[in-house]
């Protein structure tokens, strides 16, 4: 079976031998939540072998972190290739993100807008620390393709979601790994709309459905409230975009954004 190696304060699977780095195979940044389960099934679309890795900094709405092994387990029953190329899980402990962080998404306080014009809910250089260790594991893995679902359309404003960040971010892993590194950013130009039609065009309804009834967005991690276009507590800015974003959806169930993406 596969090797598990338990490092504190990461938790990784083994490494690969070099003949496994000729296959194709990404790395997806999943937290569960709408945008990287539809980053995923993207991923898993496009890639040979699928892993993902996940990140406890102390959220506020941890329950997400349920959400996604969830999610990992009802993906293999939708699609043949789903169960034939989802690999395995990697979980990092990124408490010391936490503990410096404070803001409303590591701490229970109000969400609201501060002076510099972003919500308090901005974990700062949050994606760069991912993505840092992302980039780390998929040296460690084998792998050359590295898959988020940050977007540029209608987010909440977080500069490390942009796509001159990103962009940024390959060229210096790139350099700091001596290897090539791809970042695939396939909801970046799309908004929420467009990310549950892509959903939907992806793996038809079984998928959307899945999308809506177990991903998680909300800031303060409500899994009792349910409205149509999933549970949360449908006031906080997660919520209020998605729940925008779904009734755009319906009324445009086929756009799915820029098609060479798709």
């Amino acid at each position: 079976g596969q090797r598990i190696e338990r490092l504190q304060p990461v938790r990784l699977s083994g490494c690969v031998t070099a003949a496994a780095m000729t296959t194709s195979r990404a790395l997806v940044l999943f937290s569960g939540g709408q945008d990287s389960t539809v980053a995923l099934a993207w991923a898993l679309a496009r890639f040979d072998e699928v892993e993902t890795v996940g990140f406890d900094y102390g959220q506020r709405h941890r329950v997400e972190l349920e959400c996604r092994q969830v999610i990992r387990g009802k993906l293999p029953a939708l699609s043949p290739i789903y169960a034939e190329r989802l690999g395995p899980d990697h979980f990092v402990d990124l408490a010391a993100l936490g503990a410096i962080s404070e803001t409303a998404l590591t701490r229970d306080t109000e969400i609201a807008f501060a002076e510099t014009g972003l919500p308090t809910t901005f974990v700062p250089g949050r994606n760069l620390i991912f993505l840092s260790f992302a980039a780390a594991l998929a040296y460690r893995r084998g792998a050359r393709h590295i898959v988020l679902g940050v977007c540029e359309t209608d987010y909440s404003g977080y500069p490390d979601c942009r796509d001159d960040t990103i962009k940024a971010m390959q060229v210096a892993l790139g350099l700091g790994l001596d290897r090539r590194l791809v970042l695939h950013t396939p909801l970046m130009w799309r908004d929420k709309a467009q990310t549950f039609a892509l959903a939907k065009a992806l793996g038809g309804e079984p998928l959307l459905d899945l999308v809506i009834e177990d991903s998680h967005s909300c800031y303060l991690g409500d899994r009792k409230t349910r409205h149509g276009w999933g549970f949360g507590c449908g006031h906080c800015p997660a919520c209020e975009l998605r729940a925008k974003g779904y009734a755009a959806f319906l009324a445009s169930p086929d756009d799915s954004g820029p098609s060479h993406d798709t």
